[in-house]
């Protein structure tokens, strides 16, 4: 049975460890979007055009999907305490390379290498799964990727404010560049305070770096398939930026990329092959087996949950302003309780887990998440505007509560790999973003709610894969001796 996290006990070295590292991932989210909501200023003060605009949102996530793949690996060698500082110091550079940009070609230079931040949260699962017992990784998993996820919210309610007391013409610099600032301090800080495990406990690490070890031929084919995902979502981006599309990049340079990424899976699939021939020829022990359909399940189903969130949060405002004639302002506010929800829903998708079980939980969320999207497809002007935003709060808690339960069973898998499934799982959200906003370049807000709704339905009988975390996962000390963890 679980056991709620008391947050309040700052007593508890796992609690504190809690507080530490969600603060580090919201201020993660806070430079990540500290551009939202300026961009009128941006377009004031570059003489943007809408495409232009378009062309940095894209920028602004390019970069995240493979980061958080790379990143995911660092965090299983190096441990969260070290990577999650070097991120939030080296990505305050980026921000203030953005803040102070004098031309549009820095600008949008600055807005890709600022997409990095958006890998923080791999780092943070593995910290946590590291202070909390299977118990309570649920729930503590929820908080820190809830209110961490605020951050952009915060962004958005502060940053205006921020730029209107400082004044001038470049007052929205100097609000972006604070956040710049708030990241360097916090790297700092995180690192001076933050300790990767407790006290005694062993921080295992993966035996080789540059992939995920599998268990078995299968596994490695399902892996090597499931990374093409990832893959064609960044031809799509660059596809968006081609004279096709956007117009931002050139033919040349569009086809180029094509080629480079077509290259970069060749080379990861070798990567792959490096990493796991040499055990699977051998045979992996029992003892170090784990099941990869575990780990592709919760991915898809990230990719619903985590990716129709970013994509309906970039839509919401400007939905709500064109169905109800509302101005951009009121229209935003209530657009923003789709995002509000992530306070309490990714807890209480953790918490759920915890207390019901982890597959019996998602099931039930990603259920819930086709049915509120397919009540959101039947919005329209003629509804009333408090049940619209009724029905958008109800979709959301399923949406962000079935991302806290994918979550919930991520550090359950394989400990000493924790950091590369989070990666994948990440990555998969990402590209559920950059795939649903490019089909509602295509079609209506009704007709693209109905699309999630219809994806949602696929994702809960793949999620009907997953099997229950039982007893304890083993791994093996570095003097040879088997360590046993509880995942039940």
């Amino acid at each position: 049975m679980s056991n709620p996290v008391n947050v309040l006990d700052l007593k508890n070295p796992s609690v504190r460890t809690l507080h530490l590292t969600w603060v580090a991932f919201f201020i993660s989210f806070v430079v990540w979007f500290s551009h939202a909501p300026l961009l009128g200023h941006l377009k004031e003060a570059f003489d943007l055009d809408a495409q232009q605009i378009k062309v940095l949102l894209i920028l602004n996530v390019a970069l995240t999907i493979p980061a958080r793949i790379v990143v995911g690996m660092l965090v299983d060698k190096f441990g969260p305490r070290l990577v999650f500082s070097a991120l939030l110091v080296l990505s305050s550079f980026f921000c203030w390379g953005f803040a102070f940009a004098n031309s549009y070609e820095t600008l949008a230079l600055f807005r890709f290498l600022g997409g990095f931040v958006g890998a923080g949260f791999v780092i943070g699962i593995r910290m946590v799964s590291e202070w909390f017992p299977a118990r309570q990784v649920g729930l503590a998993q929820g908080i820190y990727g809830g209110w961490g996820n605020f951050g952009s919210a915060a962004a958005a309610m502060a940053l205006p404010m921020l730029a209107l007391l400082i004044g001038g013409d470049n007052g929205w610099r100097y609000a972006i560049a604070v956040t710049g600032l708030m990241s360097f301090c916090y790297g700092i800080f995180f690192y001076l305070r933050a300790r990767n495990t407790p006290r005694g406990s062993t921080y295992f690490k993966p035996k080789k770096t540059g992939a995920l070890e599998v268990s078995c031929w299968s596994d490695l084919c399902f892996y090597i398939a499931m990374n093409l995902p990832i893959y064609l979502a960044l031809a799509l981006l660059s596809w968006k930026l081609s004279p096709a599309n956007l117009g931002w990049l050139s033919g040349f340079t569009a086809n180029s990329m094509y080629v480079v990424l077509a290259g970069l899976f060749c080379l990861q699939t070798s990567q792959i092959w490096k990493v796991n021939k040499g055990p699977l020829r051998k045979g992996v022990p029992a003892i170090e087996k784990y099941k990869f359909r575990q780990v592709a399940a919760l991915s898809w189903a990230y990719f619903v949950t985590f990716g129709s969130e970013l994509a309906v949060v970039s839509m919401l405002p400007l939905f709500f302003m064109e169905t109800y004639e509302l101005s951009a302002v009121v229209a935003g506010l209530l657009a923003s309780s789709f995002a509000f929800m992530n306070l309490v829903a990714r807890p209480g998708g953790g918490y759920l887990s915890d207390r019901f079980g982890r597959k019996r939980s998602l099931s039930i969320l990603i259920a819930g998440l086709a049915l509120g999207y397919l009540l959101m497809a039947q919005m329209d002007a003629s509804w009333w505007l408090p049940g619209a935003v009724l029905a958008t709060i109800f979709c959301s808690f399923f949406v962000q509560a079935g991302a806290g339960a994918v979550f919930a069973m991520v550090p359950l898998i394989k400990r000493r790999m924790t950091g590369q499934i989070a990666g994948m799982a990440g990555a998969f959200g990402n590209v559920g973003a950059v795939t649903y906003l490019t089909v509602l370049s295509f079609m209506d807000s009704s007709s693209f709610f109905m699309i999630i709704a219809g994806s949602a339905v696929v994702c809960f009988f793949i999620v009907q894969f997953l099997e229950e975390p039982e007893g304890q996962m083993s791994e093996i000390l570095p003097d040879g001796t088997v360590q046993l963890i509880n995942v039940a």
